[in-house]
């Protein structure tokens, strides 16, 4: 029996996923099928609150499309599961945040992998680059996300040359929250999603959607949406016991108690 190239790891709320493939963690369509599962039960498990995306070893956190694979017989258009490519960046009513532990080299569909996620941790030692431009394809999903996360021309630049760029400047663009020492990256992913599964998950769920339903909307619209609880994750929380429980914990002085209830 072939080993999962996907491993997983539950403490608490929190979800660790690890794409292990080696050598370099390429996905092809069944590895991609089995992430879209992973994250689907992610998503629906009403006991876990984060999810931590990382890739195995040190040198690679995602190459994109396993170009072995391809000439082997997967189709590049062929069935990526539930949630799309890597099972994350079409995964629809995703209302949980989602950290990316960029370990390594990020690239192609790696790069376009780690641009869904909410927060992303970069070691020190990742790079990045789109190179499709080079062998005559397109970036497709981070011709979408890319300029969303960073500055326009800044976007177009990497989506057209496909140069390499390291961590600083992934930083300096804004596509990285942060930047740590490759020894130091798991724990400070999970310092940041103990942070996160201690908040209140329906709040979450009701900002992942706001920002999804607007970013084609026009603001007046978007603002109408809400306050007419057109939003399932707004009128969910608008009649929770988590709301009740946040005003009750700041008139008494405490910390909240969240249920996602």
């Amino acid at each position: 029996m072939n080993e999962s190239p996907v491993k997983t790891r539950r403490v608490g709320a929190i979800l660790e996923v690890t794409l292990d493939r080696p050598k370099a963690n390429a996905i092809d369509l069944v590895t991609s099928r089995v992430m879209g599962e992973v994250f689907r039960d992610f998503r629906d498990d009403p006991e876990l609150r984060v999810a931590i995306l990382t890739g195995g070893g040190e040198k690679f956190f995602c190459p994109g499309w396993d170009l072995k694979a391809a000439a082997d017989g997967d189709a590049v258009d062929g069935d990526y599961g539930v949630g799309g490519f890597g099972g994350l960046q079409e995964l629809r009513d995703m209302n949980k945040p989602v950290i990316a532990a960029v370990n390594g080299i990020a690239c192609g569909g790696g790069l376009e992998l780690a641009l869904s996620a909410d927060i992303i941790i970069a070691a020190d030692h990742a790079s990045f680059a789109l190179p499709e431009i080079r062998s005559g394809t397109v970036a497709d999903a981070a011709s979408v996300k890319l300029p969303k996360r960073i500055p326009y021309h800044i976007a177009m630049e990497l989506l057209l040359t496909g140069r390499w760029f390291d961590a600083e400047e992934a930083h300096r663009w804004g596509l990285v929250n942060e930047i740590v020492a490759a020894d130091t990256l798991m724990a400070r992913a999970w310092e940041q999603a103990e942070v996160l599964a201690s908040g209140p998950p329906l709040v979450y769920a009701a900002i992942k959607e706001i920002v999804r339903d607007a970013e084609d909307a026009k603001f007046q619209d978007a603002m109408n949406r809400i306050t007419k609880r057109q939003l399932r994750s707004v009128d969910v929380l608008y009649d929770s016991e988590d709301q009740l429980e946040g005003a009750r914990a700041f008139a008494e002085k405490r910390d909240p108690v969240w249920t996602g209830k």
